[in-house]
């Protein structure tokens, strides 16, 4: 056998894409001290809820994916509830988010809800309290499933459900005037 690279042809489209947004993900959690082999460990009842929480931190639906990513999945769905600039015809400067002290429990239990109404789905969900600015990401989530209808599906229930349920109140600061507080629950 030789080493030679003659016959050899390049990994063109999205096979190049995939291989490497895989080895940028492995290089990521590598960093973070984490282990590109692990699977996550379920959380709650169904075993298909990977993550559900509310947290301080800088949130990413390619974080999300990277969960749920299994070799059974045909399809991944994201989401990213982003920070805009605008209200009700009104300037925005930024948002805080507050939370009720159930806030985490009720995340897990919305996406249980929602694992329950699509049983082929693995759903991680994560909102973010505290001070955002313009562009950033409040909300962020991603469900994977064998087949792209149940995954989009799942992921626009799940965003609807997170808002209407989630006890998280957003103070947003405008560039005219005083604060506005509004509750996230529908």
């Amino acid at each position: 056998m030789t080493d030679s690279l003659d016959n050899a042809r390049p990994v063109e489209g999205p096979a190049l894409s995939a291989a490497g947004e895989e080895a940028a993900a492995d290089a990521v959690l590598e960093a973070e001290g984490g282990d590109p082999d692990a699977v996550a460990t379920p959380t709650g009842p169904s075993g298909r809820v990977l993550l559900a929480e509310v947290v301080e931190t800088v949130l990413s639906a390619a974080e999300c994916s990277v969960i749920v990513e299994s070799r059974a999945s045909g399809a991944i769905v994201t989401f990213e509830g982003v920070v805009r600039d605008h209200d009700g015809g009104r300037d925005v400067a930024a948002l805080h988010y507050e939370q009720h002290p159930s806030a985490g429990e009720v995340m897990g239990s919305v996406a249980e809800q929602i694992a329950a109404e699509h049983p082929a789905v693995t759903i991680a969900v994560q909102h973010r309290v505290g001070d955002l600015e313009i562009g950033d990401v409040a909300l962020a989530c991603a469900v994977a499933s064998p087949h792209r209808a149940e995954a989009f599906a799942a992921c626009s229930a799940l965003v609807d459900l997170v808002k209407e349920r989630l006890p998280i109140w957003k103070r947003q600061a405008f560039t005219d005037g005083p604060d506005e507080w509004t509750a996230s629950l529908g």
